[in-house]
């Protein structure tokens, strides 16, 4: 991948709050080394069959079929089976795996979960591969040591993002509406979103200014830290205050309450496609990489990515590796799940199949085999976090024991403040009893 610079892409994988950790990845990991030559890599001499999941659209899985078959190629004694599910039906899925200890060979990983799945003894340590069937060489160790808990390495990271308000210029096009501008506050983002939807109200079908991003909680974290707050603490449990929980969903309800954003009904109804992506919301805040999975399904390469709106400090945005893959710790098949990982995040056929659509990749020889057209969706990506290096100044959140399971209840009941059937009190309530009995330091 020819336009990005050495310097840029060395800024944009300092992940600086995983440098702590990083130190655990060192003496789980070695430092991270390249197969040896004595080494006893996976059997050749006899068939082998690999599960292989992830949660996505259809793009991303038409981008995963055909890196399989690259892989399958260069090991015709492995058959991968390949299955993916949208975001929720997904963990509920390995949630079921998981009780009954089914997991995967191999599939994707989030930070959210993480902790959660390799304190339950329920992932494979990847620290006996390194060396052998899988190379950590070329990875940022902060960012490697995303995937490490309690010494042991339980997840290797495919990318790196940020968040960015997608807009999506077509729309806006058609009601003779300008993008936001780089900079707003939330507030001005909120009247911004106010003008379009009022725009867009006689269109057929009618464009609104953006979707409802309350109920989720990383846009909350990061509002969280523009105020110079923390989200967790040591022990795990919500380092803010109640106040602040009602405050963030307070200040979006008069947009629900005049039909600013796109409807939760409409947004249920369509899952898991997106507003933007049936050509209803002009703009969404999301992690940058997400854009192209956003680009395929509105069928329009006119979309672009600017910073979140702005805190009292400015945008205040941190990097967070975009996914990570795991092996389940039951696998019968250790050997070759560990190899499958190394191609997926080593391999240059991977990376220009691929492209930015996880992320920007983790390791180089990915990043440079990325073909990037000018103007491309993977241009775009790459530019803004090139633009976005100097405001992402803030360390990652990273997610505590159990974030995944008050994630999914901030976005269930950000989804009921939608429908009108619970107040911002209601809603805060509820969360930190979640969160009470489900964080870490619960």
């Amino acid at each position: 991948m020819v336009r990005r610079s050495t310097t840029t892409r060395t800024a944009v994988v300092q992940v600086t709050a995983l440098a702590a950790a990083s130190a655990l990845a060192l003496s789980a990991c070695g430092g991270g080394q390249a197969p040896s030559a004595d080494a006893a890599p996976v059997a050749t001499d006899r068939d082998i069959e690999l599960s292989l999941v992830w949660w996505g659209d259809d793009d991303r899985a038409s981008r995963y079929e055909e890196a399989v078959a690259l892989f399958e190629e260069q090991h015709p004694n492995i058959d991968v089976q390949t299955q993916f599910q949208a975001w929720d039906d997904y963990w509920t899925a390995r949630s079921t795996e998981a009780a009954g200890q089914t997991l995967p060979d191999v599939f994707q990983m989030d930070l959210a979960y993480i902790h959660q799945y390799a304190s339950n003894n329920q992932l494979l340590d990847l620290s006996d591969q390194l060396g052998v069937n899988l190379n950590t060489d070329d990875f940022d160790q902060t960012v490697l040591a995303s995937g490490s808990v309690n010494d042991g390495q339980y997840g290797i990271p495919t990318s790196t993002n940020t968040l960015g308000m997608m807009h999506h210029d077509d729309l806006l096009d058609e009601l003779g509406m300008e993008p936001p501008q780089e900079g707003l506050t939330w507030d001005e983002y909120d009247a911004w979103l106010r003008e379009v939807s009022a725009a867009g109200a006689d269109h057929d079908p009618q464009i609104y200014g953006g979707t409802d991003y309350t109920g989720t909680l990383w846009l909350f974290i990061q509002w969280l830290v523009q105020q110079g707050k923390t989200a967790f603490a040591d022990d795990g449990s919500p380092a803010f205050e109640k106040a602040d929980l009602v405050a963030w969903a307070e200040r979006t309800q008069p947009l629900r309450d005049d039909g600013v954003f796109f409807p939760v009904e409409r947004a249920k109804q369509v899952e898991p496609l997106t507003g933007m992506q049936v050509g209803q919301a002009a703009t969404e805040m999301t992690w940058d990489n997400m854009m192209a999975g956003y680009s395929a399904g509105a069928g329009s390469e006119n979309l672009d990515l600017l910073p979140v709106p702005t805190g009292p400090d400015g945008s205040a945005q941190f990097w967070k590796p975009s996914m990570l893959l795991s092996s389940s710790a039951t696998t019968q098949e250790p050997d070759a799940a560990a190899a499958l990982i190394d191609f997926l995040v080593n391999d240059p056929g991977v990376g220009k199949i691929f492209g930015t659509s996880k992320g920007v990749p983790a390791v180089a020889a990915q990043r440079d085999a990325m073909e990037v057209d000018e103007g491309s969706i993977d241009d775009k990506i790459v530019g803004y976090e090139e633009h976005v290096a100097e405001l992402v100044t803030e360390d990652t959140p990273l997610p505590v024991e159990g974030y995944g399971v008050v994630e999914a209840e901030f976005k269930r009941l950000g989804e009921e403040l939608s429908y009108g059937n619970i107040t911002p009190e209601e809603f805060a309530d509820q969360w930190f009893r979640s969160a009470e009995s489900n964080l870490g330091g619960a």
